[in-house]
């Protein structure tokens, strides 16, 4: 009976012992994780950072046994934990088997109920099981992993993957993972995960979002003072705002073909509804004006993306690449907003043209922007908006050039007003380079030499210096025959037209009575005896040739330079591509978990006198304003969240977002 008292009495002791055991080795792992130097993924979610021998735990483990729990349970009660092997020994009899533990070890700890557990009085009370656990795989180190959001009906549609029993410890040292921290280690589970796919398939968005910008904590930087509720900013005078969203989605057939990108993914987050329920909450939380898409797949956006979309209230345009690729770009704007001036797909194939042989595309919209009523008479300037994604070979960046060229040529066209200028304009999408790469300097600088340049140099995607052969740009860059100028600019729009019609006198029009071209028989004439069977004789006044020099309209100049190309949009970019407060720079992608900044948001500045010279690098508000934008991230900040996609980010680029606003004018 005194025995039978004693293990009553000493079954609490044992739960708080081989809690606060868990605890300090939880610390130790702390610990050891900040000694790491290098980081490995393992398992399904898990980028682990390599921790203590598993021959040591076994062998504590044995030591453990040896001894006995009463040995155990006399220590506990003797005074604070102070022994580390003992501590390290408990909680490798929590990894090794389950079902030699007592009856009390039903109760499923975790680090969160830890904390409660200290502050509780009655130690016997039950905790409550964590939901939604599943088994995660044997790591010889702690793992990282997200911490869940609560489950329940609410989150029946959301796109959220259940991750198990998760510590409520969090890496203090960067505010932009706050949301992740250290894995316990594995607990048992019987029941397999029901994975929330249920009601995915339907094109509403969902009922509740998830907060997934507090998990990768995507900061607003706000440049100005808050719009009113008509979207109208109080300054120096009156703005229509608007915000405007970049963002390569990822097509599901491009993702396939390249699976080797994607190993460190669960197959489940990959599923093409998973993600589309994901980019659904990303439109609908950002709720933009104007929405610019990159590899969008044909089939999902007449199935799926555009019927969503118009239900939140956009009207879309989507154009296909050429040849038999199956996604494209397209631009989505609110009528409520903006109404339709003109759109205009841009196809960079020409066939038998070596340098444009590529089904790479873009779109160019320009838009009018509405005011409310009660404003009275007040106009705005319209808005070209143009969207695009550009070949990705590194290796070839004379085909991103002139892919560039005629992208900015149709800008100039539909952006020029009737006076020679341009209205504002906006150009994003993903340009397969890097920030300070010639192609990237040339959009905002506005000039480019590249005679003589490595073609793998223009997008500074990869070094190919060591490279025996290499191709290098020659001038011109492009034939003659493509129509458009080295100033980016179609021909026509390089000469204007003639102010008056021509005047043809009676003495001009009596010079064609006889000339040669009336001596010829023409095409097709009918035989006919006696009329067409006879030349007519030649007069003494017939001139050889018609003189048409004032009549025929002079040929285009070429103005060709020697290997230089030059734009006059004066376009700057809305990011800066480096993250002060974090010292790193910024990447809106991670192919094969390198970090890199591909995708921009440029739009039309005014430029500033830096000295003696103009550099468009330094810009001034002009018609169009940066009110505000979404911070992007660091390579060390997506590799906490095991890169790109990730269960709240399902696709392998950022989205970018930036808020502008436009002068609006009295007429």
């Amino acid at each position: 009976m005194i025995a039978s008292c004693l293990c009553y009495l000493l079954l609490p002791a044992a739960r708080l012992f081989r809690a606060l055991s868990d605890a300090f080795f939880t610390c130790r792992k702390n610990a050891l994780l900040a000694k790491s130097s290098s980081t490995q993924v393992e398992g399904d979610f898990a980028m682990a950072p390599r921790g203590p021998d598993q021959e040591e735990c076994e062998g504590l483990l044995q030591q453990w046994r040896e001894e006995g729990s009463s040995q155990a349970l006399s220590t506990s009660s003797e005074g604070p934990l102070v022994d580390k092997g003992l501590a390290q020994s408990s909680l490798a009899l929590l990894m090794d088997n389950p079902g030699e533990q007592d009856a009390a070890s039903e109760d499923k700890w975790s680090s969160r109920q830890l904390s409660d557990l200290r502050a509780a009085e009655n130690l016997e009370e039950p905790f409550p099981e964590v939901l939604g656990e599943e088994p995660l795989p044997e790591v010889e180190g702690p793992m990282w992993a997200a911490v869940p959001m609560q489950t329940g009906p609410q989150y029946a549609d959301c796109a959220v993957l259940p991750m198990g029993a998760l510590a409520a410890e969090q890496w203090e040292e960067d505010p932009a993972v706050v949301a992740w921290s250290i894995a316990p280690e594995p607990m048992p589970q019987e029941e397999a995960p029901i994975w929330p796919f249920d009601g995915l398939g339907q094109l509403q968005p969902p009922s509740m979002e998830i907060p997934y910008h507090e998990i990768l904590w995507r900061e607003w930087e706000d440049f100005s003072a808050q719009p009113d509720a008509q979207g109208l900013e109080a300054g120096d005078g009156p703005q229509f705002q608007f915000t405007l969203m970049s963002y390569n989605i990822l097509a599901q057939d491009l993702m396939q073909q390249s699976s080797e990108l994607y190993l460190h993914c669960h197959p489940d987050i990959l599923n093409w509804n998973y993600r589309f329920a994901n980019l659904l909450q990303e439109f609908q939380h950002w709720d933009p004006d104007i929405l610019c898409l990159q590899e969008v797949q044909e089939d999902h956006y007449w199935e799926q993306l555009e019927p969503s979309l118009r239900m939140m209230g956009f009207t879309c345009f989507y154009k296909r690449r050429t040849g038999c690729k199956t996604d494209g770009c397209a631009v989505c704007y609110k009528p409520t907003r903006f109404r339709l001036l003109c759109a205009s797909p841009v196809e960079y194939f020409r066939p038998g043209l070596e340098l444009l042989n590529r089904d790479n595309v873009g779109l160019v919209l320009l838009l009018q922007p509405l005011v409310p009523e009660g404003l009275g008479q007040v106009s705005v300037a319209p808005l070209c908006v143009a969207n695009t994604h550009v070949l990705y070979n590194p290796r070839r960046g004379d085909v991103k050039l002139a892919q560039m060229a005629i992208l900015l040529a149709e800008v100039d066209k539909v952006a020029r007003l009737s006076d020679g200028s341009h209205c504002p304009i906006i150009l994003c999408g993903d340009l397969n380079s890097v920030p300070n790469s010639p192609l990237y300097n040339f959009i905002r600088d506005g000039e480019l030499q590249y005679h003589g340049m490595p073609a793998w140099k223009v997008s500074g995607q990869e070094d190919f210096s060591h490279q025996l052969y290499q191709r290098k740009l020659q001038a011109p860059l492009w034939p003659s025959s493509l129509g458009i100028t080295d100033c980016c600019q179609y021909f026509t729009s390089c000469h204007p037209k003639r102010a008056e019609r021509l005047k043809y006198s009676r003495d001009f029009l009596l010079r064609f009575r006889f000339c040669d071209i009336a001596c010829q028989r023409p095409v097709g004439l009918v035989l006919m005896e006696g009329v067409t069977d006879t030349k007519p004789e030649r007069h003494a006044g017939w001139a050889q040739s018609v003189l048409e020099e004032d009549t025929l309209e002079p040929e285009p100049v070429f103005p060709r330079t020697v290997g230089t190309i030059q734009h006059c949009l004066h376009l700057t970019s809305v990011y800066t591509h480096f993250l002060p407060q974090h010292g790193r720079p910024e990447v809106t992608t991670m192919p094969l978990g390198l970090g890199t900044t591909v995708d921009y948001i440029f739009f039309s500045a005014e430029s500033c006198e830096n000295g003696n010279r103009t550099d468009r690098r330094l810009y001034q508000d002009g018609t169009l304003k940066l009110l505000g934008r979404l911070s992007l991230l660091s390579e060390e900040i997506l590799w906490a969240a095991n890169g790109l996609p990730n269960p709240f980010c399902s696709s392998d680029h950022l989205c970018l977002l930036a808020s502008f606003g436009m002068e609006v004018t009295a007429p």
